[in-house]
């Protein structure tokens, strides 16, 4: 005896149900690959700030044998300098792994905490959309909208010039476009049938 539907209104919705999910599935594949474009320029985008880190920290005026506080100013930035280039490397591999890209975030801020130490008056913001937001950080706490609030804050980037801040929110942007679509039902089921997982901001 034949397991194939015999009726013609059987096989109507196989076929529906059978257009749908690939549908369904094309859709995920553009925005996950979305993702994978805008987090490209955003790799790009990090390594030209550590290639200015770098060169800064090169640059600096060299003492034989180096002093304590020379050490002591240098060494931080050094050593943040380092972390991020290791953790961006491993974030490259897979760039939607969520994990990684919170360690990352955390590495970057490092980066930037240890450069505005050594570097306090060398401090521009730039918005998302590459214009001049203001020449020092907002305090933490200050008084804003809830969409501000909301929204992550803008990075003091060392390098000053807005492409990094550009591709950093073409990249949230993405994100957030993807793991909205995937928890979305019933898109959520080709989601899970494929194993695609939530992929994170860089904060």
């Amino acid at each position: 005896m034949s397991v194939l539907p015999e009726s013609l209104a059987s096989w109507i919705v196989i076929a529906v149900l059978l257009f749908w999910f690939v549908g369904a599935y094309n859709r995920l594949v553009r925005l996950r690959a979305a993702v994978l474009q805008a987090y490209a320029t955003l790799d790009a985008a990090l390594g030209r700030q550590l290639d200015f880190v770098q060169a800064s920290i090169t640059a600096a005026p060299q003492e034989n044998p180096p002093s304590q506080e020379l050490l002591s100013s240098i060494a931080p930035l050094q050593a943040a300098t380092t972390q991020l280039a290791t953790l961006l490397g491993a974030t490259r591999l897979h760039p939607l792994d969520a994990g990684g890209m919170a360690a990352l975030g955390t590495a970057l801020q490092v980066l930037i905490s240890a450069w505005q130490r050594q570097h306090p008056d060398a401090v521009t913001v730039f918005d998302a959309d590459g214009t001049l937001s203001r020449p020092m950080p907002m305090q933490p706490g200050a008084a804003g909208s809830a969409t501000a609030q909301n929204a992550p804050e803008p990075i003091a980037w060392p390098e000053p010039s807005a492409a990094a801040e550009i591709a950093r929110s073409q990249f949230n942007l993405a994100v957030a476009h993807y793991n909205d679509a995937i928890v979305q039902f019933p898109a959520l089921l080709v989601a899970w049938a494929v194993r695609l997982r939530p992929a994170a901001p860089l904060r």
